[in-house]
């Protein structure tokens, strides 16, 4: 069984989480889970299921592109504090990038279908949410766009 307890206290003391309420909280922390995952392993797979998202409490997670021809190349690395995924927000939730732990890496992690029928319920945690995420994405994506620039930039020299 989840311990609620735990997880309710470990979302509250996140800054992400730090304008929602107790009960807000505790309908999230109902939502998650303690993860693990070792150096090198695949947290996220482009074209996958955006069925989670993570809050990065250990290590560093690097989020990958695959790009034809030049193989896996980074777009960023996220950190402790980090958040990780976004596309569980947008239909059709599909994963947009890969991402795969560069060390050992400790995460809570939210099911994405969980929080979404809590959001319906909650309009104002919903919001909030919102308005939490939409950052994070306007970041990856001017990251994504800033490394794809330069990968395909003229001067890009072609990768062996």
């Amino acid at each position: 069984m989840v311990q609620v307890d735990g997880l309710d206290r470990l979302l509250r003391e996140h800054p992400f989480f730090r304008e929602f309420d107790a009960e807000a909280l505790a309908l999230m922390a109902g939502c998650a889970r303690n993860e693990r995952f070792e150096a090198g392993q695949v947290i996220l797979r482009a074209g996958d299921a955006a069925d989670r998202f993570y809050i990065l409490r250990h290590g560093d997670v690097a989020v990958e592109v695959a790009i034809p021809g030049r193989g896996r190349r980074p777009l960023e690395t996220l950190h402790a504090g980090d958040i990780l995924g976004w596309s569980w927000l947008v239909p059709p939730y599909r994963l947009t990038f890969d991402a795969r732990a560069l060390t050992l890496v400790r995460a809570i992690s939210l099911d994405a279908a969980c929080l979404r029928a809590k959001m319906e319920e909650n309009h104002e945690m919903g919001y909030r949410l919102l308005q939490r995420f939409v950052p994070v994405m306007a970041e990856r994506l001017t990251a994504a766009r800033l490394q794809l620039q330069d990968l395909y930039g003229p001067s890009a020299a072609p990768v062996l």
